[in-house]
């Protein structure tokens, strides 16, 4: 990936919902104009959500969520319509999408009504479009439509997908309630104007050929916003190269979380040390509660269970870091024979009272609200949630050392 484009979890999330069709492929070729979703006259035609990322003027970097009917019915349908509501994690703006000429019956679909529940409980910007004006000989007002279902009028737009009517209108509303972006720098507010930052990536059999990974590119990226002086080496370069950065006067070093041990040995104590994994918990989750979390590994006893979870999904290696490596170093640290339960892409349980415990990766794939919404469900169930470095840390006796990067 360049360093110049926009990654999928840095995207504006736009989730569009409805009953079956409501028009919401149409809606979304309309808004891209182009033929992006399978659009048919046969109810249920989308059964999964679908996300596409997109460059959208005058919204910029996008990520486009079809998703299948909320009315479908069925054994099927009952667990597409749950799809579509996990959807819902995921997203900055919730679009729902209406059939002009069935407005109010479409409103008092129990699965829409629950969405906007959870729309109004999670504080997501949404706008209700209804769709298919052009089918009315009479268009509706909006003040009617508004004072039926409820609905401000300032969210309601009223449009054509399939002519495209009303469509730059809705663009422009959907840009006018973009969230603010996340406050919380990568690793901008660490390092100043010529200060040294030196990333420590590992090259080993689990390193993608060609390519750093993505919070290594985040970072570089970040650092570069901040004008500081990035140094990159592996580890087996590091003493080297540390001893080359010796009269830096507040060098930063970040390092694959797999190095820790070894990196932090040979670190002085005067050098600001942390990982990418430790920075991205930062950026994407809740930093001190996923620090506690990884406290709760010294804890953990003979037959309790752990979740270790992934956002992304990729080709195990014979060593991978979270199915053999992670388990490893947590039964040497803790002594305790545990259970492990594994997960990637966009699994997540729902039901986490099982667990004693929660590790989770960096997460460089999920987005902000992914990521919050699965750090609120483990704080709901009453169970400690962390992530692969700042266990790592923990179990090397380095966290407090590298949480001082912070203060």
């Amino acid at each position: 990936m360049s360093l110049n484009a926009t990654p999928s979890s840095e995207r504006i999330h736009i989730g569009i919902f409805g009953n079956r069709n409501a028009g919401k492929s149409t809606l979304i070729n309309a808004i891209t104009n182009q033929d992006l979703a399978i659009v048919s006259d046969v109810a249920g035609t989308t059964t999964d959500p679908v996300k596409k990322a997109m460059e959208i003027l005058p919204l910029g970097p996008v990520v486009l969520i079809d998703t299948p009917g909320l009315d479908d019915e069925g054994e099927l349908g009952v667990l597409r319509v749950e799809k579509s509501l996990q959807a819902l994690n995921t997203c900055d703006i919730a679009v729902l999408v209406l059939d002009c000429s069935d407005v109010f019956s479409e409103m008092s679909n129990p699965n829409i009504k629950s969405l906007l529940e959870k729309i109004e409980a999670k504080s997501i910007p949404y706008i209700v479009v209804i769709n298919k004006i052009d089918k009315e000989s009479i268009v509706p007002l909006k003040g009617h439509i508004s004072s039926g279902t409820g609905v401000p009028e300032e969210k309601l737009f009223l449009v054509s997908a399939l002519d495209k009517m009303g469509i730059e209108e809705l663009k422009e509303g959907i840009a006018h309630i973009i969230p603010k972006k996340k406050e919380t720098p990568l690793v901008s507010d660490l390092v100043g104007k010529y200060d040294d930052i030196l990333l420590v990536i590992p090259i080993d059999e689990s390193a993608p050929k060609g390519r750093i990974i993505l919070p290594q590119q985040q970072v570089i990226r970040d650092a570069l916003e901040a004008g500081a002086l990035i140094h990159v080496c592996k580890d087996t370069e590091y003493e080297e190269i540390l001893s080359s950065l010796s009269s830096a006067k507040n060098l930063l070093v970040v390092t694959d979380s797999q190095a820790f041990k070894k990196i932090a040995k040979l670190t002085p104590e005067n050098v600001r040390l942390t990982s990418f994994s430790i920075l991205m918990a930062r950026y994407k989750g809740d930093l001190a509660w996923q620090v506690e979390g990884a406290r709760e590994i010294a804890n953990l006893r003979d037959g309790d269970k752990v979740l270790v979870s992934e956002g992304c999904t990729h080709h195990r290696q014979c060593n991978d870091i979270g199915t053999v490596k992670i388990p490893n170093w947590v039964r040497e640290f803790s002594k305790a024979d545990v259970e492990y339960t594994f997960t990637s892409g966009g699994t997540f349980p729902s039901d986490l009272s099982e667990f004693r415990l929660i590790i989770h990766c960096g997460a460089c794939t999920l987005n902000a609200e992914e990521m919050k919404h699965r750090i609120e469900v483990a704080k709901e169930a009453g169970v400690p949630i962390t992530n692969y470095g700042t266990a790592i840390a923990f179990m090397n006796n380095i966290l407090d050392r590298c949480m001082k990067v912070f203060e």
